[in-house]
């Protein structure tokens, strides 16, 4: 399967990030290289890549062949991007990107195990090297576990009723693909969920931040950002669910205002100091048209701040 994604929000990004000649950017969620194709085309800068994938890896060392050494792609999860930056002899950069969630080509890839709409294996790994997937989680969690997982990662409020319903069914037979698993969760919820959204899109997406640990990631992908940046360097991060923008922008208030004295103290005596400054007082969201022209762009959020010169 050839592989395929769509840039969200991708001329309000690279505008956020303010590139500029000699500069050097951290894509550290490249998929396709939609973002890094754009940034390395606005100034003579350059540009290092980061995904787990290894076909976004592959495809997008091939899209940017053309610019030579100022690309360059490494496999990795940004909450390693400071680990890969370091080795590569570079201090500090000018601005990093993070575009969450799952790419098209993820999403659309059966053997991915991604999709409740098309059969596959139960995988949902991002990371093919990573020893757990989904089918391990359905067959092995207990019940509590499982409830725990969807309420907290999905928001899911029939999770009782779906673990209930697939603890009964593995005892039979393990789950082994992402059809049987979807149809097991239309089975235990109400009729009138059934009407709504697909009932399975809460728990897959619950399974799969489970799966790769995606918010742990997240956190430490944005700390180790934020150690990067040169003052003045920019932070720009695209969120797709409601945990995900929760989570940055909680950050960026936190590095933004880091007192922790009490609010009746008449002067600050933490000695905690703020190292960012936040661009975006509400996030950018698509228009009207992006959204018209790709439906997985309706749920993005965007949110940039900047390293402050005294941080």
């Amino acid at each position: 399967m050839e592989f395929s994604h769509v840039p969200v929000l991708l001329y309000e990004t690279i505008d956020l990030l303010k590139i500029k000649d000699g500069g050097i950017y951290v894509d550290a969620t490249l998929g396709g290289g939609g973002h890094s194709e754009e940034i390395l085309k606005r100034a003579n800068c350059r540009v290092i890549g980061l995904d787990q994938d290894d076909d976004a890896l592959a495809y997008a060392l091939k899209r940017l062949t053309s610019f030579g050494d100022r690309f360059i792609a490494l496999k990795g999860n940004f909450r390693q991007i400071r680990k890969v930056v370091y080795q590569l002899g570079i201090d500090a950069v000018d601005g990093v990107l993070m575009d969450l969630g799952v790419s098209s080509f993820q999403l659309d890839n059966p053997e991915k195990g991604f999709s409740y709409n098309q059969d596959g294996p139960l995988d949902m790994r991002m990371d093919s090297k990573n020893p757990k997937t989904a089918a391990d989680v359905v067959n092995t969690y207990s019940e509590k576990e499982l409830i725990s997982i969807f309420y907290e990662y999905g928001e899911e409020r029939y999770a009782p009723q779906i673990a209930r319903a697939i603890v009964k069914r593995r005892e039979k037979k393990p789950f082994t693909t992402t059809l049987e698993l979807a149809e097991e969760i239309i089975r235990a919820v109400p009729a009138k969920a059934r009407r709504e959204k697909h009932p399975a899109k809460r728990v897959f997406q619950a399974l799969r931040i489970e799966v790769n640990d995606e918010l742990g990631s997240l956190e430490e992908g944005l700390v180790g950002a934020v150690e990067l940046l040169k003052p003045g360097g920019r932070i720009v991060v695209i969120t797709f669910h409601s945990l995900e923008d929760r989570l940055v922008k909680k950050f960026f208030r936190r590095e933004e205002n880091p007192c922790v004295c009490p609010k009746d103290f008449p002067v600050c005596v933490c000695g905690k100091k703020p190292r960012l400054k936040i661009i975006t007082k509400k996030p950018i969201i698509p228009g009207p048209q992006e959204v018209e022209k790709n439906r997985r762009s309706h749920s993005a959020k965007l949110r940039a701040a900047e390293k402050l010169s005294f941080a």
